[in-house]
Order: C-alpha cells, then sequence, then structure tokens
C-alpha cells in the first residue's frame, strides 16, 4: 500500500506539470483558451446553484454544479488544446504521421510507406476498416503515390479493403483535424485475425526503407573487382 501511495504521489506532480505545459503551448495559438475555459466553468457553476436556490437545493446542486463545471472545462480546453496542435503541425512534413500514431487502439500505423524526391509521402494504417493510406504533399504528385503503393499491394492483400485519404484544404481532401474522425467513421469489416494477418503481410512486403536499392558499381576505394586498392609506398 505505501508504494502505491508513493507511487501516486511521484506521478501527480508529472500530470500537473504535463497540464500545464498544455496550456501554455496552446495559449501560444489560442489567447483567449483561459477566459473561454473559466467562463465555461463559472457559468456552468452558477447555473446550477441558481437552480438549487429555485428548489431549496443549494448544497446538492452546488456540488453537483461544481463536478460537471470541472467536467465541461476539462471538455473545453481539450478541444482547444487539439485545435491548437493541429494548427501548429498543419503544413509540417509528417503532420499526417503524427495523427496516425494518435487514432487509437486497434490501428497499426508504418509511417513513410512511400515518398518522392519532392518530400510528398505516404503513410500507412491497419485496422478493423481495411488499410488506410494517407497522403501528404502536392495533391497531383500524391495520386501517384497513393496509385502505386495500391498496386504493390495489390499482390498481397488481395481480400482487404484499401482507402485512401489525401490530406488538405481542396476538394476532395481531408483537413489534417478530420482525419482522425475520418478514419474512425469507416465501417469495420475485418475481425482482429484477419488484421493481423493483414500486418503480417505487409511487413513481410517491407517498408520504404528495406526495399530502398543499394547503389551499383565498386564501393568507394574499390577497383572495378570489388578488391581493394594497395596503398602507396
Amino acid at each position: 500500500m505505501a508504494r502505491k501511495e508513493n507511487a501516486d504521489t511521484a506521478a501527480n506532480p508529472g500530470r500537473l506539470k504535463q497540464i500545464a505545459l498544455t496550456y501554455k503551448m496552446t495559449r501560444r495559438a489560442d489567447s483567449k483558451v483561459g477566459l473561454v475555459v473559466a467562463g465555461v466553468g463559472i457559468v456552468t457553476f452558477g447555473v446550477f446553484l441558481a437552480v438549487g436556490f429555485l428548489i431549496n437545493h443549494p448544497i446538492y446542486l452546488g456540488i453537483l454544479g461544481f463536478i460537471l463545471a470541472f467536467l465541461a472545462m476539462a471538455i473545453i480546453f481539450g478541444r482547444r488544446a487539439e485545435r491548437a496542435a493541429f494548427g501548429q503541425m498543419e503544413g509540417q512534413p509528417g503532420a499526417a504521421a503524427a495523427v496516425l500514431d494518435n487514432v487509437g487502439r486497434g490501428w497499426t500505423t508504418t509511417p513513410a510507406v512511400a515518398m518522392n524526391r519532392n518530400q510528398d509521402v505516404v503513410h500507412r494504417a491497419v485496422g478493423k476498416a481495411g488499410i488506410v493510406l494517407v497522403g501528404e504533399g502536392n495533391p497531383n504528385r500524391v495520386k501517384g503515390l497513393l496509385a502505386a503503393e495500391k498496386k504493390r499491394m495489390a499482390r498481397i492483400v488481395v481480400d482487404v479493403p484499401v482507402h485512401d485519404i489525401i490530406v488538405g484544404d481542396g476538394e476532395g481532401q481531408v483537413p489534417l483535424k478530420k482525419v482522425r474522425t475520418t478514419m474512425l467513421k469507416l465501417p469495420r469489416v475485418l475481425a482482429g485475425p484477419q488484421v493481423t494477418a493483414a500486418n503480417d503481410r505487409l511487413r513481410a512486403m517491407g517498408d520504404l526503407m528495406s526495399n530502398m536499392p543499394l547503389p551499383k558499381g565498386p564501393l568507394p576505394g574499390r577497383g572495378a573487382r570489388g578488391q581493394s586498392r594497395p596503398p602507396r609506398g
């Protein structure tokens, strides 16, 4: 019991420090976050307390209002913090990979399964909805990357549905902040063992780094036949 209490005591400062850090980061992009969150809490508590006086139960509804005010403040703060985080990430390379890492349980993500010299990139996520390819970069070039990746996977996972998402604000694209929601809305058509089998086959196919060809020709410092040159002198 003593060890558990010590662990909880040590964990609390870490949580408070994380909340404070999140607030500071959010306030940089949303200067009104403190006023909005405090206003929501005060209004929620005030409404419940006023109703409590009207029905002659101020203490009961005051306690209930305090709990619900704290819950409402946490929800509003979480949403504004998430919005601020997406605003800071948007337009940066690899932002979609960061979003995929936080989609939730049941999804296995692999960043940068395809990339070109212009730094357009395709990430992959596998879950009960099937395979989701998420491309970020120039939409025209990303379409070619997505098509090539689908063709490469078609030989391995013929019985798994494949969805594709292009991150952006244009027509037919999905904004970065809505990628997670879009993925969670996809119908779940695979069972757990099927997801595992699909992941195993895709791992066997390899990723971008393992599929990069080695440079041809002799290694630096070697002759045409691959033998080391004798030292001079």
